[in-house]
């Protein structure tokens, strides 16, 4: 049960697509799956994703923000990438959240963001967050296997040549090797014979949505666990 005098636990999702693992982590908030939850922010880096409209729609609405990689180094002239994955992590620390979700985010980050969220610099001016903030990603495949980007298609493709019988997802902490935090939740999923890249990348998200809000309340609890013992 949710606790209504409980702190919410503030999230920031970040995104880049349709927002349907995000949508899983909105309709988790304040349930027993998720209790005492609140998205707080949900950043994009593509002016079109639907993710936004889900946010905007959510009940209560769910406030948004855009910053996109090109746009800003074209009206910063100057600036680099890491300039930018700075500025995503100032935009990310004003909201002072508890924990931040990488949901289909397809930018990788560079020490600007993670030094930022994990207390190694601070923001000019400012003192550097006292406990690291949790970062968590969710990758279409298991630990080791078919880092990066595509990984559905040629984790598929893999199957289709006889190397291998079975894929998974998992989430994992973000460090600055793609897809090489630490596993938090893992998942297997068989491949069945004669089946469509597209009825496997279904049943593949299924699986995506409900580790995303495991491993999301798994790692809030352990950082409520940590910050009490402090």
């Amino acid at each position: 049960m949710t606790d209504p005098t409980a702190p919410k636990r503030r999230i920031v999702v970040l995104i880049s697509g349709s927002g349907t693992n995000l949508q899983a982590l909105i309709d988790a908030q304040n349930t027993p799956v998720l209790p005492d939850v609140e998205i707080s922010l949900v950043l994009s880096n593509r002016k079109a994703a639907y993710g936004l409209m889900r946010a905007a729609e959510a009940n209560p609405p769910i406030r948004t923000a855009y910053l996109a990689l090109q746009p800003y180094l074209k009206s910063n002239p100057g600036k680099t990438r890491d300039d930018y994955d700075a500025e995503v992590g100032k935009i990310v620390l004003k909201e002072k959240p508890d924990l931040v979700v990488l949901a289909g985010w397809m930018h990788v980050f560079g020490g600007g963001f993670l030094d930022l969220v994990y207390g190694v610099k601070s923001v000019e001016g400012e003192q550097p967050v006292s406990l690291p903030i949790p970062v968590i990603n969710l990758h279409p495949a298991l630990p080791g296997e078919f880092d990066g980007t595509h990984a559905i298609e040629r984790a598929y493709e893999a199957f289709e040549r006889g190397e291998i019988t079975r894929s998974g997802v998992m989430v994992h902490r973000v460090v600055k090797d793609v897809d090489r935090g630490e596993p938090l939740v893992v998942r297997e999923v068989v491949f069945k014979k004669d089946e469509t890249l597209e009825a496997f990348e279904e049943r593949l998200h299924k699986v995506e949505w409900e580790i995303l809000v495991k491993a999301a309340k798994n790692v809030l609890h352990e950082a409520n666990q940590s910050n009490s013992e402090n």
